[in-house]
């Protein structure tokens, strides 16, 4: 475990960089009195028995583990409406502290199973007192309803090992429209919406 733990250290580093980096979109909106597109951000490394198993699926090697599997440091970035995906992807693409490699869009292309999120995979650099590690990560930005569905789908999925019965494949997918529809109606009402959050927070700070 010591090996891992050496391993696993400049990833867990970025996640907690990334993650204060991330947030601090929502804070400069919120210094701007603007609607932040960011709801909030979420991090975490990958277990190392999922790693490992990935690893055997995937037949990478364990030393190539930091340029063969890019989620090993994983970023989730929520937001309220579908535009703000397009609004947050531009911000990061811009940043000159990490670089996008590779882009991956569930939403225009949903997956079979009714999965929609969009996928940055972006380069970062870690300083260690050893050098500059640069490590690969994912950031997935979704907004509410598809991380609602997403959350539970993964849930089912280690249960069912992704073979599902007929009728939770079906209500799954079901689900899934679903969840889009409500963000079709959320993106119609959008700016009475903000209009309205802009008023309580004004409200509640009088």
């Amino acid at each position: 475990m010591e090996e891992w733990e050496k391993f696993l250290r400049p990833y867990k580093q970025a996640v907690e960089e990334l993650k204060v980096k991330l947030k601090g979109m929502r804070k400069d909106y919120q210094l701007k009195r603007q609607s932040s597109p960011v709801e909030f951000v979420t991090a975490r490394v990958k277990p190392v028995q999922s790693i490992i198993e990935k690893a055997s699926t995937r037949d990478i090697p364990y030393d190539q583990l930091r340029a063969g599997m890019y989620d090993i440091a994983g970023i989730r970035i929520m937001c309220q409406f579908v535009d703000d995906i397009k609004v947050i992807t531009e911000l990061i693409r811009e940043r000159s502290d990490m670089l996008v490699v590779e882009e991956r869009d569930y939403i225009e292309n949903t997956k079979e199973s009714g999965y929609r999120s969009y996928h940055l995979i972006v380069e970062y650099p870690v300083e260690t007192i050893e050098g500059t590690v640069d490590i690969l990560a994912e950031i997935q930005i979704r907004t509410l309803a598809m991380n609602f569905w997403a959350t539970i789908e993964h849930t089912l999925n280690y249960k069912y090992s992704g073979e599902y019965p007929p009728e939770i494949k079906k209500r799954l997918q079901n689900a899934a429209e679903a969840a889009y529809l409500l963000d079709q109606e959320m993106s119609e009402i959008r700016e009475e919406i903000q209009d309205a959050q802009k008023y309580y927070t004004k409200k509640r700070n009088i």
